[in-house]
């Protein structure tokens, strides 16, 4: 059997997630390689966003050189240690086109010299006797595998569970041309980014837009989540509150019956008028609502538990199925970990995500210790470790309070600094004894404060609200956060502190950001006081 048949790592998929793990792996010398379904890494991106225009940012001109700086605004970029390729370089726009996300992903494998099999699609995974993983390809080439690192995105539509959905058209699958719905009364179920790009895009031609979904509607201006709706795509709110024939239905879908000859009956329970149901009439219905891992590759006996109604892999604070020891996901599938709250769904979360999980599998199974470095045993030095890191890190302004620095105290007063740990990961691993010896530690996260989901941010009314056991400003954009901690596996923290936000997100104020850090951090490290005390 070949080399490359025979691997220590095989990454399924050769998206964003399945590139960024090969590179982390080639850097560390591991044998792998990257099996990928189509002729060119990226292929989701030839056919999704069906309207081409991405939503995630590019901002060239930011006015900083600082490369890690840049990377706070720009969300298609995959990491390196060269810096390079950079996607910024590709194209001016702030919403960028889809086909130079597809241009950039394959001059990033060609540039790094990735291992790729392209037009190789996995069709079956056993692991005989709980040894290696067998993956056969649709050519009946076996791949035999110590680890497998699945990072083939959502790839099957979600089809909810409603009488008479198979009757009507997917977004995956509708035409595109406004011109095919002249005249029309549309209905797009779902309540997401496709389902309103699909809106947007018939508002000129259709006679009537209607989009349901059940529960309130969710805008990424305020919940801070960006794949809840954006404003490149609510366009289409104004022409409903503006009364413009268009309009968004609060409630669940019923029924779906498609008529004799043309058109469909929908009956609909709204939400906002104890719950009454309402048939409606509609020429076309699109079904808009999201897509799903596909767990059918996996034989029984490796096959990963599903969670969230059966839509993604279940995971462990390290990406590994919960139930299939040595089986890791990357990519968008990880969002399970941080559900509608962080980044991990999207490549400006992930690809940080999955170099965490190159440092999880080098210490586990290559005996390499989580990167850190030694801190003076003083507050003033860690103080000025975490004041450096808030102003400069890219993964913990991306992958907010997910993600989080570690400073580890030792017995003897010694401070060692690690970046960039899954917070969750970092109290397990911490309890387990993987980070040594540690008397106590503190987290640093960048992070929204509490309920700033349920605020509108341009209401002025609405005032700050001071948190006097944090010793700092609660504010409710993003600012660093502090936390005390005891090596006893709970995530209950034991004091915390806020730096107070600042319109530019710059934290180096001497009053109002240094000082009152330095003095959380002497308080805390202070070994006359207890440290369970606050």
């Amino acid at each position: 059997m070949s080399d490359d048949r025979q691997v220590d790592y095989l990454i399924i998929g050769g998206g964003p997630a399945g590139l960024q793990a090969g590179y982390f792996a080639a850097r560390a010398g591991h044998s792998y390689l990257i099996v990928e379904g189509e002729a060119a890494p990226g292929a989701f991106f030839t056919k999704f966003p069906r309207h081409r225009k991405l939503i995630s940012i590019n901002k060239v001109h930011t006015g900083w050189d600082d490369p890690e700086l840049k990377l706070r605004t720009d969300w298609n970029s995959l990491l390196s240690e060269e810096s390079a390729p950079l996607f910024t370089t590709y194209t001016p726009r702030y919403f960028p086109g889809a086909d130079d996300l597809v241009r950039y992903l394959a001059d990033f494998a060609a540039a790094h010299e990735l291992n790729v099999r392209h037009n190789t699609r996995i069709t079956e995974i056993t692991r005989p006797d709980g040894g290696e993983f067998h993956a056969r390809d649709q050519h009946g080439t076996t791949y035999r595998a110590k680890r497998i690192i699945v990072a083939t995105g959502v790839s099957r539509p979600n089809i909810p569970d409603t009488e008479g959905v198979d009757s009507v058209e997917r977004y995956d699958e509708v035409s595109v041309d406004p011109d095919d719905f002249t005249g029309q009364r549309v209905l797009i179920i779902g309540r997401g980014n496709s389902a309103f790009e699909t809106a947007d895009n018939l508002i000129e031609t259709a006679s009537v837009i209607h989009v349901a979904g059940p529960g309130s509607l969710k805008l990424a201006w305020q919940s801070h989540f960006v794949g809840h709706l954006r404003a490149v795509n609510n366009n289409f709110l104004d022409t409903y509150q503006l009364k413009s024939q268009n309009a968004l239905l609060d409630g669940d879908i019923l029924r779906i019956r498609k008529q004799e000859g043309s058109g469909y009956r929908v009956s609909v329970r709204f939400s906002r008028v104890s719950e009454v149901v309402k048939e409606i009439q509609y020429d076309r219905v699109i079904l808009a609502t999201g897509f799903r891992f596909d767990a059918s590759i996996f034989a029984d006996e490796c096959r990963p538990e599903l969670v969230i109604n059966n839509r993604f892999p279940a995971q462990t604070d390290a990406w590994e199925s919960v139930n299939v020891p040595d089986l890791y996901f990357a990519g968008t599938i990880t969002q399970v970990r941080d559900f509608k709250k962080s980044t991990s769904g999207f490549i400006h979360g992930f690809r940080y995500g999955v170099r965490a999980l190159s440092r999880i599998l080098d210490r586990r199974y290559h005996d390499r210790p989580w990167p850190e470095r030694r801190l003076t045993g003083t507050p003033e030095a860690a103080s000025d470790a975490v004041i450096e890191r808030v102003n400069r890190s890219s993964a913990l302004w991306q992958l907010f309070g997910f993600l989080g620095d570690a400073v580890l105290v030792g017995p003897d007063g010694a401070l060692r600094y690690a970046e960039e740990v899954p917070v969750a990961h970092l109290h397990r691993a911490v309890a387990e004894g993987e980070f040594g010896e540690v008397l106590d530690y503190f987290t640093v996260t960048l992070e929204y404060g509490a309920d700033h989901d349920r605020v509108n941010p341009f209401d002025i009314t609405v005032s700050r609200v001071s948190q006097q056991d944090t010793g700092g400003l609660d504010g409710r954009y993003l600012h660093p956060v502090v936390r005390h901690f005891l090596p006893d596996g709970h995530d209950k923290a034991v004091a915390e502190h806020h730096i107070t936000e600042n319109l530019e997100n710059e934290w180096d104020s001497q009053d109002v950001h240094r000082a009152p850090l330095l003095r959380f951090l002497r308080a805390r490290l202070d070994r006359g006081t207890p440290v369970n005390q606050p």
